[in-house]
């Protein structure tokens, strides 16, 4: 499929602009086509950086876009070369408030990455997880089969979307009347260049300081009565937590709020939604799971996370001259490693355009990289997809996309607004 109208593949290199929000709203398999000319004839292309909407922004000068995916294999484990510091999730500059707010850890570095990461992992780990995977096996088993009985509709709003908000919600300990307002919140966040969640012609920034405040506040209110009154919830356990007599402040603790929001909802959410597309594209596929759950979830579920990518692309700041794909870097030089591409990478994945539940092995990039910013939440997302999938292919066996997706207008979610389904 050409990615644009023009003469050969030179051409159509040239027309690719990853700066322009159009490009991202294309049907995967064009910008799927788009990344894979890039790999194999520029595959450190430069681009400028997109107009700002905000008077709070400075544009900048432009980045580098890393589409191979031992190129960014290499630049996560060398974060005193790649830095994330200056900021992870946004390609212009943003005030240091404003990347204390949002992201918290991503946009740090070490030592300082360690140490929340130490005390983060102390309170959010994998046997926490595990204590709640009964509320996780029932949670899905209500949401499918009240689908089940409501018929066919939007699975995005009523599957994919319901069950990680809902149990991030419940891990935290947040009234169930708070729920809205967190899933609004969000979408403002992860949505800000999308019309659909901040109008056109509205200041982004704004918006994203207003949602960011809304949750900041429910937290600095949760955890000052969770250190009064503590209970089994997982805003206890951070309020708590301690390492080498160090603890989270409230502050601290709302950023990583909305960092498992941003992290563990949306992008759950994104891949719970892309699997849709893909065994309904692939048929053959969902009967090869749905035959064999036990046998085909774990791999299936690492073959969803590849496929989807669901947050595109991170962004490094160079601190240091170094070379990369025979292009000499400079201080100060920004990157953006494209694990979207990255996971189509031919020279790793063979056939990578084809879903293959039993794909083995799979060193999908779909957490991030290697390195000290591999994704916190793997973990739970993994189980998440895994438990929703099993109930949706027991009750629903044959459920499968009956339209086209509406797609995020976001270059970095690789977000599905919108889905409808039937069995």
């Amino acid at each position: 499929m050409p990615v644009v109208a023009g003469a050969g593949p030179g051409q159509a290199v040239d027309d690719i602009d990853l700066s322009d929000l159009s490009f991202w709203v294309r049907p995967r398999a064009e910008i799927d086509a788009a990344f894979a000319l890039l790999r194999a004839n520029r595959p450190l292309p430069f681009y400028p950086e997109p107009a700002t909407a905000s008077e709070m922004i400075t544009r900048g000068p432009g980045y580098y876009a890393v589409t191979r995916h031992a190129d960014i294999v290499r630049i996560s484990s060398e974060p005193g070369v790649f830095s994330s510091a200056r900021g992870a999730t946004s390609v212009p500059d943003l005030p240091p408030e404003f990347l204390e707010f949002f992201g918290g850890m991503i946009n740090m570095d070490p030592p300082r990455h360690h140490r929340l990461r130490r005390i983060v992992s102390r309170a959010f780990t994998p046997r926490f997880i595990a204590q709640t995977e009964d509320d996780i096996a029932a949670l899905a088993r209500g949401i499918v089969t009240e689908l089940r009985d409501e018929g066919p509709g939007d699975f995005v709003s009523r599957v994919a979307a319901r069950l990680p908000l809902e149990v991030i919600c419940r891990m935290m300990g947040l009234p169930p009347e708070r729920y809205g307002d967190v899933f609004h919140c969000t979408n403002v966040i992860l949505g800000s260049g999308d019309p659909d969640f901040v109008p056109e012609g509205a200041d982004i920034v704004a918006a994203l300081l207003g949602a960011g405040a809304e949750l900041a506040e429910l937290l600095h209110e949760m955890a000052t009565k969770r250190r009064a009154g503590p209970t089994d919830d997982l805003t206890t356990a951070l309020a708590l937590a301690e390492v080498d007599g160090e603890q989270l402040d409230n502050a601290e603790i709302a950023s990583f709020f909305i960092l498992l929001l941003v992290a563990g909802n949306e992008t759950t959410r994104t891949a719970i939604s892309h699997a849709l597309l893909a065994l309904t594209a692939f048929p053959e596929q969902r009967d090869i799971w749905r035959n064999d759950l036990a046998g085909v979830s774990r791999t299936a579920v690492e073959e969803i996370v590849r496929w989807a990518s669901p947050v595109r692309w991170m962004r490094r700041t160079v601190t240091s001259e170094v070379e990369l794909a025979g292009q000499r870097l400079n201080p100060g030089d920004k990157v953006l490693l494209f694990y979207s591409s990255a996971n189509r990478d031919e020279a790793v994945f063979t056939g990578p355009d084809r879903f293959d539940v039993r794909r083995d092995p799979n060193p999908h990039l779909g957490f991030g990289g290697a390195g000290p910013h591999f994704c916190l939440g793997a973990h739970l997302a993994r189980r998440e997809i895994s438990v929703i999938w099993r109930e949706l292919l027991t009750q629903l066996p044959d459920i499968h996309a009956s339209g086209e997706p509406e797609w995020l207008a976001s270059s970095f979610i690789n977000g599905v607004k919108r889905l409808s389904t039937e069995w």
